[in-house]
């Protein structure tokens, strides 16, 4: 088997698939073979990751929701499996930052607003994604990564509802890993480093701070996009057949102090 139909005859399905982590997985995995659905807020943004798939020869579909609408999410995913027949692959990448705040003045609204994105809506799409990985005649199979991180095991002052979280999310991705590994599917975690896109980019734009935040890792560098792909599409390939349940940090050694 080839890079090029490593996910042939396969449906993905990402979510946040408009821009930085989840735009590099949703092209990997479509110039694996894999037709790919993009969900993303931001429809223009996740018209933009198909134009570049499509350019490259591969094949997607876009749906512009709002992951924290559960309805609207399980109309995605069986749009998805409706448009293509079957689905065999999902990330749930989508997730924001939040405020920055002490925690006892850590504002309520946007406490709920993180806990209402970077958990709840994954909890939704999982709920629709095994729905629809074990509603076939056929047994059912497949492989689910949630994107987590490394505040996932470790914590930083001031994001508390953003490291909260991100610990919910890997309690997730377990309990499901247990609940579901009968039927076939396997349900890992990634968990990025510090990477200069997104929310975190937006929110830090010096370079000096870049630099330092660099030089906390044992490999000189933060993440990028590419790296955190290249551990998502390993996991969610037959390569990793035996592996479910677990946290795989995309760090750069930055968990080992």
């Amino acid at each position: 088997m080839t890079a090029a139909d490593r996910f042939s005859g396969k449906t993905a399905l990402v979510t946040g698939a408009g821009g930085g982590f989840g735009r590099a997985i949703s092209a990997r995995l479509a110039a694996g073979g894999a037709q790919v659905a993009l969900l993303d807020r931001d429809r223009s943004a996740a018209e933009e990751t198909a134009r570049i798939i499509e350019e490259d020869g591969g094949t997607a579909t876009v749906f512009g929701v709002d992951l924290t609408d559960p309805d609207a999410v399980d109309d995605a995913v069986f749009g998805t499996v409706k448009a293509y027949g079957g689905l065999h692959i999902c990330v749930n990448n989508a997730g924001i930052g939040g405020e920055m705040s002490l925690l006892a003045d850590y504002p309520l609204e946007a406490w709920r607003q993180v806990v209402d994105v970077n958990l709840n809506s994954v909890f939704y799409c999982l709920q629709s994604q095994l729905r629809a990985m074990t509603s076939g005649a056929a047994p059912a199979g497949g492989a689910i990564v949630n994107i987590a991180s490394i505040m996932s095991t470790v914590a930083m002052a001031n994001i508390s509802a953003y490291v909260a979280s991100k610990h919910a999310v890997l309690g997730l991705t377990r309990a499901a890993a247990l609940e579901y590994g009968p039927s076939g599917i396997r349900v890992n975690a990634v968990g990025p480093s510090f990477s200069r896109v997104g929310f975190t980019a937006e929110k830090i734009d010096d370079d000096r701070q870049w630099e330092a935040m660099a030089a906390q890792h044992p490999l000189g560098r933060t993440a990028t996009p590419q790296d955190v792909a290249t551990a998502v599409t390993q996991l969610v390939s037959d390569e990793a057949a035996y592996i479910t349940g677990q946290l795989h940090l995309v760090d750069g050694g930055y968990t080992l102090h």
